[in-house]
C-alpha cells in the first residue's frame, strides 16, 4: 500500500509539471474573447426555408449540397464559383476559421481556391474565381506550379492588393507575395482541411492550417497586420483551367476579438505596451511560485511516504529474524 501511494504521487507530480509547462497562443494578452459573427459565418444546410441564404450570395458554378459542402467548382474544365458575404467585416480583430477539401481523381489538377477580404463582392475573375487588381486581402490555396522552382505544391500564400497592381499567374504570385507556405498532402487529403487566420489590428496576422492529421495545426505564416479596406467584404472563391479538382467549402466560423481594456494598443507585431507586459510578468510569476509550492509539497509527501515504507520494511524483517 505504502508503494502504491508512492507511485500515485510521483504520478500526479509528473501530471502537475506537464500542466504547467504547457503554453497557451502566446500572440494574444491575458483575457482575450472570442464572440461568434453569425452574420459571417456557414454551416450545413447553407440555406433557410425559401432556399436563400440570408448572410451570403454565390454564383458562377458554385453548387450547394445542403448536406455536405458548398462546391465552389467540380472536377471539371473551365469553371469557376464564388461565396461572397453581404455585409462587410466591420470589426478591427477578427478570427476566421473555415474548413474545406480540395480533390480529384487525375494525378495532375489545379487551378485552386482563394479566400478575400477586399472592397469587391461579387465579382468573378482570373485569380482562383476571383478579381484581379483587387484592393484587400487575398489567401490563394494554389494547387498547381506555373513557374516557382524550389517550391513544393500545392502552395498557400497571402497577398495585399492595392486596386492597382495585378496578380502574376505566370509567376505563381512570386513578385507580390506577403507571406507564404508549401502545404504538401493538402490536396487528396482523407479528412477535410481547415484553416485559421487570425487578425489583430496594428499588430500582427497569423495564418495556421489543419491538413496532415486532425487536430495538428501547423503555423503557415505570420506578418505584421496590413492596412486592409475601412469597408471589406468575405469571400471565397475558386478555378479550374484545363486541369480540374473539386473545391469544397464545407464550414466558416467568423469571430470578433476583443481584448482586455488596456491592453487593445500594441506597439507592433504581437507585442504589447509595457504596464501589459509588466501585468504579464508578475502573474507569470506569480503561477511558477505556486507551482514550486505545489511541487515542494508533493515531492514532501513523496518523501515521507518513501521514509515510513523504509522503516515499515525493516521493523518487520527484525521481526522476522526474531521469529527464527
Amino acid at each position: 500500500m505504502k508503494v502504491q501511494a508512492l507511485l500515485t504521487a510521483l504520478t500526479v507530480l509528473s501530471s502537475l509539471a506537464q500542466a504547467n509547462g504547457a503554453s497557451a497562443d502566446e500572440d494574444f494578452p491575458q483575457g482575450v474573447k472570442r464572440v461568434p459573427l453569425r452574420t459571417h459565418s456557414l454551416a450545413s444546410p447553407y440555406l433557410d426555408d425559401s432556399l436563400h441564404s440570408r448572410w451570403f450570395d454565390y454564383g458562377g458554378d458554385a453548387v450547394i449540397r445542403t448536406d455536405k459542402y458548398i462546391r465552389l467548382t467540380a472536377d471539371r474544365a473551365s469553371q469557376t464559383g464564388y461565396v461572397s458575404s453581404r455585409l462587410p467585416l466591420t470589426m478591427p480583430s477578427f478570427e476566421i476559421e473555415f474548413e474545406f477539401k480540395i480533390s480529384g481523381k487525375g494525378n495532375l489538377y489545379g487551378d485552386g481556391m482563394a479566400m478575400w477580404i477586399t472592397k469587391e463582392r461579387d465579382q468573378m475573375g482570373p485569380v482562383f474565381g476571383g478579381p484581379d487588381n483587387f484592393e484587400g486581402l487575398g489567401i490563394f490555396i494554389d494547387t498547381y506550379k506555373n513557374n516557382r522552382p524550389g517550391v513544393t505544391f500545392p502552395y498557400v500564400m497571402a497577398m495585399v492588393g492595392d486596386g492597382k497592381t495585378r496578380y502574376s499567374k505566370e509567376d505563381d504570385g512570386k513578385p507580390n507575395e506577403l507571406a507564404g507556405c508549401s502545404a504538401r498532402g493538402l490536396h487528396n487529403s482523407q479528412h477535410a482541411t481547415k484553416a485559421r487566420l487570425i487578425y489583430v489590428k496594428d499588430s500582427f496576422m497569423r495564418l495556421d492550417l489543419e491538413y496532415k492529421e486532425p487536430n495538428k495545426w501547423t503555423t503557415c505564416f505570420k506578418t505584421a497586420a496590413p492596412a486592409l479596406p475601412s469597408v471589406a467584404y468575405l469571400g471565397f472563391s475558386a478555378e479550374t483551367g484545363e486541369l480540374s479538382e473539386n473545391h469544397d467549402l464545407i464550414s466558416v466560423d467568423v469571430s470578433t476579438l476583443f481584448l482586455p481594456s488596456g491592453q487593445e494598443r500594441t506597439t507592433g507585431m504581437g507585442s504589447r505596451t509595457s504596464s501589459d507586459q509588466r501585468v504579464r510578468k508578475e502573474k507569470k510569476g506569480g503561477s511558477w511560485f505556486w507551482f514550486f509550492v505545489k511541487l515542494g509539497l508533493i515531492g514532501g509527501a513523496a518523501y515521507v511516504g518513501y521514509t515510513r515504507y523504509i522503516v515499515y520494511a525493516k521493523n518487520k524483517q527484525q521481526s522476522s529474524q526474531g521469529l527464527f
